[in-house]
């Protein structure tokens, strides 16, 4: 069975936010600082790292 990663990672937040219930400032913070470490020069380093 596969399901794409966006679908698996809608689920995965959607839970976590209904079940955990993070605030929003944090979920905020966590969104924007992913989406600018991704474009940013750390990233094959992170890359690297994670794999």
């Amino acid at each position: 069975m596969e399901i794409p990663l966006w679908f698996a990672l809608l689920v995965v937040s959607y839970l976590g936010v209904k079940l955990i219930r993070p605030p929003a400032w944090l979920i905020a913070v966590l969104l924007l600082g992913g989406f600018l470490l991704a474009d940013s020069v750390l990233a094959p380093a992170i890359n690297t790292f994670v794999k």
